[in-house]
């Protein structure tokens, strides 16, 4: 029976993906997204989580700072932003690399006003 659920969870989430996908933008996405995420213990949303950890709002982050926010994301009671450990250290730096080629070769088009 759990097999079952399993395979019916999927298939809705699926058709909610098409449906979201088809009915909001990918701007819209990113936002409602970004603004649920949770950044830390009790914390939801980008523009939080810059607040808690760094002290200014999300558009002021600096690449090092929205990075380390983005890294903590999978897991965010048991990552750090402020003093990262090694791993999220170096999974922030991947993302930071990763963001520059993302906005260097104008892949984020698809975000932008």
């Amino acid at each position: 029976m759990a097999g079952r659920w399993f395979f019916f969870r999927k298939g809705l989430e699926a058709w909610f993906t098409v449906l979201i996908e088809n009915i909001w933008g990918k701007r819209r996405i990113m936002e409602v997204y970004l603004n649920l995420a949770e950044t830390g213990i009790g914390t939801y949303g980008a523009n939080a989580g810059a607040q808690r950890y760094f002290g200014h709002d999300a558009d002021r982050l600096t690449p090092v700072e929205a990075a380390r926010i983005a890294a903590v994301l999978p897991l965010p009671k048991a990552r750090d932003a402020i003093s990262p450990g090694g791993f999220t250290r170096r999974y922030g730096n991947m993302i930071q690399r990763r963001a520059a080629v993302v906005r260097r070769d104008g892949l984020d088009a698809c975000l932008r006003d």
